[in-house]
């Protein structure tokens, strides 16, 4: 049986992957933290859609690693429209509720399992 966690995360790669906007804002918290190539901070569900439809990125799951009841590490291939191969990536997820509340893209599984990790134990601490 699928987890919360897994749920809206799934939830988050299906609006993505489809480009579908309404159901992309749908899936993240207000805010939303991301992180990526370009920079981090939060952003709105709507300025979320709108990077779904500039980016036109499609982000394919391939090895999920949990780290606690909130946070998972997905590593996934992703591709771009002017992509001519994938890209393998990983990304940290937080999870809220059903809702994804941050996604940090990092270029690598290592990184990003050292990111959440650091996440869980300052969040352990507060």
């Amino acid at each position: 049986m699928e987890s919360a966690l897994e749920a809206a995360i799934n939830e988050w790669h299906v609006s993505v992957n489809d480009g579908d906007l309404q159901r992309s804002a749908r899936a993240v918290g207000d805010p939303i933290v991301v992180m990526g190539p370009k920079g981090a901070g939060p952003i709105t569900p709507e300025q979320f859609a709108e990077w779904v439809e500039r980016s036109g990125i499609k982000l394919i799951p391939r090895s999920w690693h949990p780290v606690s009841e909130r946070l998972m590490v997905v590593e996934e291939d992703a591709t771009w429209p002017e992509s001519e191969a994938p890209t393998r990536v990983a990304t940290v997820f937080r999870v809220a509720g059903e809702k994804v509340t941050a996604a940090l893209r990092l270029p690598d599984l290592e990184s990003a399992l050292e990111l959440a990790y650091l996440c869980r134990e300052m969040a352990a601490t507060e």
